[in-house]
């Protein structure tokens, strides 16, 4: 009778254990999976808390470009469209700080600063829109906060480092950010500025990669000429441009029917097993895109080597009388925008962007877009305003370094003919362009000078 109350205790005991053994399983499976969730959900708020930073860098980017080219206009009608730019832009910098995880006291200066930018640059527009010219104190206003502009600049693009690298996590921002943040405004006086109240509405930004390089996607693609062609033809044509001697494989991709232009898609391996895409286009046999992923050693030539050797390549290719404008050098490589020359005359619409390796010169990329959808010989209408007529509309802290005539596009799938001045204010360069006829500025860009390149904003 014992043996068997031992046994049955026994039993008793190991079965309590086996349950004490499941339930911590089960305790350790939920604790994984809570901890599995816990890092997803950090993981999604630092992802949003990413993107929410690096778009209020971008707009407090084009609030300062904006500012920029305020400083210069001389028309009410620009000036206008300039100043509601800044307001627009500064309204988004302002609703993507608020996501930011950061005690609002913390970027207190910050959001006013914006505010401020936004309401004044709103109230300027307003009397460029009625016709009144800005006042020198405006003028001094917005010089102002441009400057302050450029120190929130900075300060974003240093955190924007930091993030990068890995230096710290955006809990530590709420710390980090109090000083960050706050240092660049403390000076504005509130009561410099107007207070509007106005419901504000987002729009989409505008971002350029180089002057005039978003081209206009026409209907009617003035340089795509010739009849279609068969996908046999245009494994003729790729293999024609790359050269028949250099491939040692190709594969067609098939065609690409809803692209803006239908191109047939190839990709090759040449002789030292480097891989390249290649895109010809179903209406004449174009070359749409081509780009070569080779490593490419240590820089050799020069910028101005470069620059010859791409549009010695572009002659070759049958794009005769291109003329290098803007370009952006990364990891030995550097990207040119080329646009056609007509008489002297630049036709930026016609843009070209060309790849070439700073090791030896050798083309690895081209993109011909702009140039088959608006290339045509133009008939350029006649220039009624002198250059010296145009050069009194310009603001007169205008340093004129270089004069010329060119073509621009607008946004209204339309071409204007310009004079193009290039010029410097203090320590920033613009680009003005003043319509040959009637004398009305049409557009400002600024001139950024980087490390890699020199781009236009």
């Amino acid at each position: 009778m014992n043996k068997l109350m031992d046994w049955k205790e026994r039993l008793k005991k190991g079965h309590m254990l086996s349950v004490i053994c499941v339930l911590l399983v089960v305790v350790a499976i939920l604790g994984i999976i809570l901890y599995q969730k816990q890092r997803e959900y950090k993981q999604a708020s630092e992802n949003s808390y990413n993107m929410a930073f690096y778009e209020l860098v971008n707009y407090v980017q084009n609030v300062e470009t904006y500012l920029a080219k305020s400083l210069i206009s001389t028309t009410p009608e620009h000036g206008a469209e300039t100043l509601t730019n800044v307001w627009r832009e500064a309204n988004l910098a302002q609703a993507y700080l608020s996501r930011l995880p950061i005690e609002s006291q913390e970027l207190e200066n910050t959001e006013r600063f914006l505010n401020q930018v936004s309401d004044y640059s709103y109230s300027l527009s307003r009397k460029n829109i009625y016709n009144e010219s800005l006042s020198q104190e405006d003028l001094k206003n917005l010089k102002d906060l441009h400057g302050y502009s450029q120190d929130l600049e900075n300060t974003l693009n240093q955190l924007s480092e930091d993030l990068n690298s890995g230096r710290f996590e955006w809990g530590e921002l709420t710390k980090k950010g109090t000083v960050a943040f706050a240092q660049q405004v403390d000076n504005i006086s509130k009561e410099s500025f107007s207070n509007l109240e106005e419901n504000f509405h987002e729009y989409s930004g505008l971002i350029y990669d180089g002057a005039f390089s978003e081209h206009l996607t026409k209907q009617d693609k003035k340089g795509l000429t010739g009849e279609d062609i068969s996908e046999e033809q245009a494994t003729q044509i790729a293999k024609q441009f790359i050269g028949e001697d250099q491939i040692k494989e190709i594969s067609s991709l098939g065609l690409s029917e809803n692209a803006t232009i239908p191109v047939y898609d190839f990709s090759l391996k040449n002789n030292q097993d480097q891989s390249s895409n290649i895109s010809i286009s179903q209406k004449g046999g174009h070359v749409v895109y081509y780009n070569s992923n080779r490593e490419v050693g240590i820089e050799a030539i020069s910028q101005e080597e470069a620059n010859e050797k791409g549009k010695q390549f572009l002659t070759g290719k049958g794009f005769p009388n291109m003329k290098e404008t803007y370009f952006l050098k990364q990891e030995g490589i550097v990207t040119i925008n080329y646009a056609y020359s007509q008489d002297g005359v630049i036709m930026y619409p016609d843009l070209i962007k060309v790849k070439v390796a700073l090791d030896n010169g050798e083309v690895l990329g081209i993109e011909t877009s702009g140039y088959l959808n608006n290339h045509e010989e133009r008939n350029l209408p006649e220039i009624k305003i002198s250059k010296e007529e145009a050069k009194n509309t310009l603001n007169k802290d205008l340093q004129i370094e270089s004069e010329g005539l060119a073509v621009i596009p607008t946004e209204w799938q339309s071409e204007i003919y310009c004079y193009e001045f290039k010029g410097k204010v203090d320590d920033s360069e613009f680009l003005v362009y003043i319509n040959c006829e009637n004398g009305r500025e049409e557009d400002i860009l600024v001139i950024k000078d980087t490390p890699n390149g020199t781009l236009t904003m």
